[in-house]
């Protein structure tokens, strides 16, 4: 898959800009704060109708305007093409539209148009709570699979249903038994659709980390879920009473966690910013392989400040890891280090863009020498 083209008005500090990409590699050069990360926001945005990061969505509005819309043409990689529209007003919420139609539900959106994003912020999938780690499984299964979207907001749904009957003081073990009837069909299909998951990209996420690290370094995923030991039905019987006591449900599939090591040790407690880049990238790439094979469609692949914190050799291996546009596709590149952007490109060789970023603008940049 491949995004031709973009057109954005008002999103964030970008008042107005069309931008043809490259089908390789786009990098994008400028100073911080300068709408490099707004850009492959805007990207996401086209993908998921929805800011990266958690915000209200009318805080994407670039200041002083009442509204803003961004708009993509693909190419597909099964041939034809597709043109997604999303926009804000404020007062009025959003608009999703493919090929000029409005969506009937926006989550029908998810997963049409996979990508995979890299960013600073990605450090709290370690050094995060278990929710952060949640919110990735939920988002990434969710693109490969619209059954498990089905199952959670069903699981999510019973669950608040008993969380008000707890906070309410409910004691007809009846009306619990309904409730957590619905909450077992969907929380295990969710606990097996997540195990799945994990034994999947484990291999390939430790393969990728050995690849960026070098090979004195193991790490490994592991998921973390009563449910790999007992049934819901046992848990939710055996912690009613905790439960009624603490005023919510304190386990099941919304309390599940990935386990993240390095060795013997846990990621969290010892790793190094280094390591825990690593470990993210390795992470992100796995993910990547694996909507790759399930959506039978090549995901966009963004790198945000892909470079800070890791050392010279570990920046080597990514750089050839990413040249392979056989294996990822099109990219998105943003560097404070024009250095960095030209060695991909000459690694590459092949068809690529360079943008220059200055105050929510973008000009085209000539090569280096």
């Amino acid at each position: 898959m491949r995004l031709r083209n973009i057109d954005i008005l008002n999103f964030k500090n970008i008042p107005e800009a069309r931008i043809e990409f490259s089908k390789g590699v786009n990098c994008l050069l400028g100073m911080n704060g300068m709408g490099k990360s707004n850009l492959l926001e805007a990207i996401h945005f086209l993908s998921f109708a929805r800011p990266i990061f958690p915000m209200p969505e009318t805080a994407l509005i670039r200041h002083g305007e009442d509204s803003l819309l961004v708009k993509g043409e693909y190419d597909m990689d099964a041939g034809g093409e597709e043109a997604i529209a999303c926009g804000i007003v404020r007062g009025r919420g959003k608009t999703l539209k493919r090929n000029g139609k409005e969506y009937r539900r926006m989550s029908e959106h998810i997963g049409k148009f996979p990508l995979v994003t890299v960013s600073p912020q990605d450090s709290n999938l370690v050094t995060g709570n278990g929710e952060e780690r949640r919110k990735l499984m939920n988002m990434v299964i969710s693109q490969a699979d619209g059954t498990y979207l089905a199952q959670l907001i069903n699981y999510n749904r019973a669950l608040e249903s008993r969380n008000r009957m707890l906070r309410a003081g409910v004691k007809d073990n009846i009306l619990y038994d309904s409730v957590e009837s619905a909450m077992e069909i969907s929380g295990h299909a969710i606990h097996a659709v997540r195990a799945s998951w994990v034994r999947e990209i484990s291999p390939v996420f430790a393969e990728y980390y050995s690849k960026i690290a070098g090979e004195g370094e193991r790490a490994s995923l592991r998921y973390n879920s009563v449910l790999n030991t007992e049934t819901l039905h046992e848990v939710l019987q055996r912690r009613r009473g905790k439960d009624t006591a603490l005023g919510y449900t304190s386990a099941g599939p919304h309390r599940d966690d990935l386990e993240m090591s390095l060795g013997t040790h846990s990621m969290r407690r010892l790793g190094s910013q280094g390591q825990i880049k690593t470990f993210t990238i390795a992470l992100r790439f796995a993910i990547f392989d694996f909507l790759k094979r399930h959506k039978g469609l090549t995901p966009l692949l963004l790198l945000d400040d892909i470079f800070d914190k890791l050392d010279a050799e570990r920046v080597a291996r990514i750089m050839r890891l990413v040249s392979d546009s056989d294996t990822f596709g099109q990219i998105f590149i943003t560097d404070t280090n024009r250095k960095h952007l030209d060695e991909i490109i000459r690694e590459i060789n092949g068809e690529h863009l360079l943008l220059e970023v200055s105050e929510g603008h973008f000009t085209v940049m000539q090569e280096s020498d």
